[in-house]
């Protein structure tokens, strides 16, 4: 059975409460308008993206590269949510997994400096990796 958002709510008036407090740095409280919205509408990228940001925020690496990998699949030239997904999977220590989405991060967007140092930081660590075990 689908979700209905609370009496007087739309999808929208949840979307807008998550992006505020996800503005006003409140990541935590953000999770929880966005996460409802999602599961209203789970093909909104843009609600996706909104939740994502919030998880990561709130140190929810895996929830949020969840998140990051949806939109990425849905509307693969999104730079952010390639960068987004890379970046989380670093952040779980998964940095093999991060070459991938970061890469393509950085060749749409090679103007990014930012995106470029966290794509060599993710080669760096899997290279290591790969040679202690060797």
């Amino acid at each position: 059975m689908a979700e209905l958002p609370p009496p007087g709510e739309s999808v929208y008036d949840l979307y807008r409460r998550g992006q505020e407090l996800l503005c006003s740095g409140d990541y935590h409280a953000a999770i929880v308008p966005l996460s409802r919205a999602r599961n209203l509408e789970p093909t909104k990228t843009s609600i996706r993206e909104a939740l994502g940001r919030a998880l990561f925020h709130a140190q929810r690496y895996e929830r949020a590269a969840e998140e990051f990998r949806a939109v990425a699949q849905a509307s693969p030239t999104n730079d952010y949510a390639l960068f987004c997904l890379g970046r989380a999977m670093q952040l779980l220590g998964r940095p093999q997994e991060a070459c991938g989405p970061l890469a393509l991060a950085s060749s749409m967007q090679p103007q990014r400096e930012d995106y470029r140092r966290y794509r060599d930081r993710a080669r760096q660590e899997a290279q290591r990796r790969a040679e202690r075990a060797d």
